[in-house]
């Protein structure tokens, strides 16, 4: 496993991290949820990510339990929450105080531990000043119940809002930001949030690299020298809700596949590569339903050899989706 820092802290990173997002406490069991916990410490993954909304906190309390059981040394793993949906109650969702910080003691329980590595604002709350959400998170960090905030698809201005207002009030800032991004999400991270990695020290830790499985091409057969979607796939894609267009989409996987069979390695791993060329991620959340999918895809790190300038050229013609850079004027 190879590390990186979270952005200008000091922080080292697996490249490749551990997720809950619809599998703990929702589709996979708890032995399951602990086999593929232990593959990732082993592995040299050394944060899980996790937030308050996961099954309605039932994800966090899961991961707790492996937490507990498993007895690994504190200072050799990190692990999130996010604070936005607690709940239907109006108290129990937003970013303003009272609900920042009665979240992180609820996270604190659930995973029961005395304290968050990361904590995530998991969304942007328009009805609440962003002072009053940086000054939140920073009582939370100078009384040791969190080492290190951010956000959670917050646009770049939000985020410079928010470092402004820790400039002003000599508050802590956010060091880091968990967005999308994969082949076919790229915009914001690429674009958006460029000059944030040069002048913030943003860090990254982003979510679905893969697209929530689109990339891995699951729903695919070999057929002919090609790939086509198969019966079964037919039925993923329809229960998958993807969006308008996904004819094109999968058309594009299908040709992504072909390039990862002519590579000698799976979709999945490609795409994860393809992730993980970027410098300005700090580390990918994977998502795992077992430990035979989990241990192929950390396969991924070792495939960055592969990712030469003739492949990457090769991805892009097949997708077409890198953004178009601001106009400099100069």
């Amino acid at each position: 496993m190879n590390y990186r820092y979270l952005g200008q802290t000091g922080l080292p990173l697996s490249e490749l991290s551990l997720g809950s997002w619809r599998t703990f406490g929702e589709s996979i069991s708890e032995k399951t949820a602990d086999e593929l916990m232990t593959l990732a410490y082993d592995s040299g993954i050394n944060f899980f990510d996790n937030a308050e909304v996961y099954a309605a906190g039932a994800s966090e309390l899961l991961m707790g339990r492996i937490l507990k059981a498993k007895g690994w040394r504190r200072d050799t793993w990190c692990v999130s929450s996010k604070v936005f949906w607690g709940g239907c109650e109006p108290t129990r969702k937003g970013l303003f105080r009272k609900h920042v910080i009665e979240a992180c003691h609820q996270a604190l329980e659930r995973l029961q531990v005395d304290y968050l590595d990361l904590y995530f604002c998991h969304r942007p709350d328009l009805n609440t000043p962003i002072v009053e959400t940086v000054a939140a998170m920073t009582d939370l960090v100078r009384q040791g119940k969190i080492l290190y905030w951010g956000t959670s698809e917050w646009t770049a201005r939000d985020i410079a809002l928010a470092h402004a207002a820790a400039a002003r009030d000599k508050l802590v800032a956010p060091v880091m930001e968990q967005p999308q991004y994969n082949l076919f999400t790229r915009e914001r991270f690429e674009l958006d949030y460029s000059r944030l990695y040069k002048e913030a020290g943003l860090g990254t830790t982003v979510w679905s690299p893969l697209s929530r499985g689109e990339l891995a091409g699951h729903y695919l057969e070999e057929k002919d020298e090609a790939f086509v979607v198969s019966k079964a796939g037919e039925r993923w894609l329809k229960d998958a809700g993807l969006p308008l267009g996904y004819e094109v989409r999968v058309q594009k996987v299908a040709e992504f596949a072909s390039l990862a069979r002519d590579l000698e390695i799976t979709p999945a791993r490609l795409a994860l590569a393809w992730v993980l060329k970027n410098s300005n991620v700090t580390t990918a959340i994977l998502g795992a339903s077992n430990t035979n999918h989990l241990k192929e895809n950390l396969k991924a790190i070792d495939d960055l050899v592969l990712l030469d300038e003739d492949v990457l050229e090769k991805i892009e013609s097949i997708f077409k989706t890198s953004p178009t850079p601001e106009e400099t004027f100069r």
